[in-house]
């Protein structure tokens, strides 16, 4: 990969983690998602080989969906209570939804099939990033509605994510 083009993907995924973490608007919020999502496409594609570039469209495709969710969440707040910020959550249908788009963005259990075919489709490094990076503004967001969300649901999520994520780790010949 071109030094410039691995340079402005880096940047504009540092850029996109701190525009989620720091932001206090649903607007804001999901910019630096998106952000974050095109700022990763390059570089799970980036050895143009045809299971790098499947791994890129699932991956732009789920987290599509996942920010579509988020701006549906959001807007069916604001509609109700007339607030765009993002630690005022109260209607029930805003935070499911939004508990379903952070599931998709982090691959907690009913929705996790992508998580390991992505990783297969990339690199070392990127998988690694994908990891670990990419999963620290989903889990901001989480954090800053944690008050009025489902703590039963997330709970559930968390336990079968941890027990189906050991289990299938031991089926796994692959340490990527």
């Amino acid at each position: 990969m071109n030094p410039h083009a691995k340079l402005i993907s880096t940047t504009s995924l540092l850029m996109g983690t701190t525009i989620t973490i720091s932001s206090n608007h649903w607007v804001m919020a999901w910019a630096g998602l998106e952000i974050n999502t095109l700022a990763v496409i390059p570089l799970i594609s980036k050895p143009h080989h045809p299971r790098a570039i499947e791994a890129s469209i699932k991956y732009f495709l789920v987290q599509a969906a996942a920010s579509t969710l988020i701006l549906f969440s959001s807007m069916t707040n604001a509609w109700s209570t007339g607030q765009w910020d993002i630690t005022q959550l109260n209607h029930p249908l805003a935070s499911t939804l939004l508990t379903t788009a952070i599931a998709m963005k982090l691959g907690l259990v009913p929705f996790h099939f992508w998580l390991p075919e992505v990783l297969q489709g990339s690199s070392l490094t990127t998988a690694l990033l994908l990891s670990t990076m990419v999963k620290l503004p989903p889990i901001t967001i989480l954090f800053m509605t944690s008050h009025s969300l489902n703590p039963t649901l997330l709970t559930a999520m968390a336990v079968a994510s941890a027990a189906l994520g050991g289990w299938m780790g031991l089926n796994q010949t692959q340490t990527r």
